[in-house]
């Protein structure tokens, strides 16, 4: 398939949508992303508030064997800093018996945060692209294939492509967009039982004046068994000029409303730390079961990260021309960034691959 100017429709400005954009552009090949959602980013949300503390409201950390993200991040002028965790965590393990203080291993292998929040790097990606290959807004609502060429119909408008890739869970993708001529069977058979990473998370931030908890020798990292709060962290910034306290809320925590999420997870900060926790500047939450651009409920129970990483994710589609990409479908850490990355560079290959027919 040698055209010289091919026209390449990518659905979804997520991480791997931009990243794949991103490499596509350095092969003169200018791809236009369609995104559903009135911003960028996807599952990357850094929330600011407005005394200017940014709070992750999606994808945070990384480690250092996210070798993919960092050669992005270094690609990009990016940096890192390591997450702080201080030497000691509170622990609830049981309702019974009061919380405790714990020592934290000190050989731990340091998770990472993005300097200026992790948005930054869904900026610096979009920067290389020109303005018009970026269509916030555009829901699809179905693909159809005609001989060599796709027709992509949104809710206010169609897009003529000759290579489409969607970057959407496969679930979601299945779920929410219908493609003609079908998908193989087998294929749509996997992803009613492929996890989509995240989507039942609820995440919490509360923005403070001052990091009252390293002050009571607590380090903001609390592990709790007994919720509703799971897991907290100290989610101040690098120069430690805003101060936040950043964790996961039990999913069926959904159900409930903003107010009522509020109260649990400020009684629950008050319960280790006094009322030094209810002294707070703003309350930061996204309930991502709420987000239809990103979830839809799933027919049966799975696993964290079920299926994510098959092989038959990876195969081109529709005559060659139909591509799959995503975090869920990278074979190295599925789901995480380090894997929409990887998605996107096996997918940019994957393209050239064809054009070069």
């Amino acid at each position: 398939m040698k055209t010289a100017s091919p026209e390449i429709i990518i659905i979804g400005a997520g991480l791997t949508g931009l990243t794949l954009a991103y490499l596509l552009r350095q092969n003169g090949l200018n791809a236009t992303v369609l995104e559903a959602r009135k911003r960028v980013g996807g599952r990357i949300h850094t929330r600011q508030t407005a005394g200017g503390t940014k709070v992750e409201m999606g994808a945070t950390w990384l480690g250092s064997k996210h070798q993919q993200l960092r050669q992005l991040l270094a690609e990009l002028g990016l940096g890192t800093f390591a997450q702080f965790l201080g030497t000691h965590a509170i622990y609830e393990p049981i309702s019974t018996s009061p919380p405790q203080l714990v020592t934290l291993p000190a050989n731990d292998e340091p998770s990472y945060r993005i300097q200026g929040g992790t948005s930054a790097l869904i900026e610096a990606l979009a920067a290389t692209l020109d303005d018009a290959q970026i269509v916030t807004g555009q829901v699809v609502e179905s693909i159809w294939q005609e001989t060599n060429s796709f027709l992509i119909v949104t809710q206010n408008g169609q897009y003529p492509a000759d290579l489409v890739v969607s970057t959407l869970p496969p679930f979601l993708l299945k779920q929410t967009i219908a493609v003609s001529p079908t998908l193989p069977v087998e294929l749509l058979e996997l992803a009613d039982k492929t996890h989509t990473w995240m989507g039942e998370s609820i995440k919490v931030g509360l923005t403070y004046a001052r990091p009252f908890w390293r002050e009571s020798h607590t380090s903001g990292t609390i592990f709790s068994s007994v919720g509703p709060v799971g897991e907290m962290y100290d989610h101040s910034d690098d120069e430690n000029a805003h101060f936040a306290l950043k964790g996961f809320l039990n999913g069926a925590y959904a159900a409930t409303t903003r107010e009522q999420r509020m109260a649990v997870v400020t009684a629950q900060l008050q319960k280790y730390y006094g009322a030094a926790a209810l002294d707070y500047l703003t309350y930061e939450e996204t309930v991502w079961s709420d987000e239809p651009f990103t979830y839809f409920p799933y027919r049966s129970q799975l696993l964290p990260h079920q299926n994510n990483g098959q092989a038959s994710y990876r195969e081109p589609l529709l005559n060659g021309q139909f591509f799959l990409a995503g975090a869920e479908t990278a074979p190295g850490h599925p789901g995480y960034m380090d894997g929409a990355v990887e998605s996107a560079r096996i997918t940019h290959q994957l393209i050239l691959q064809r054009l070069d027919h």
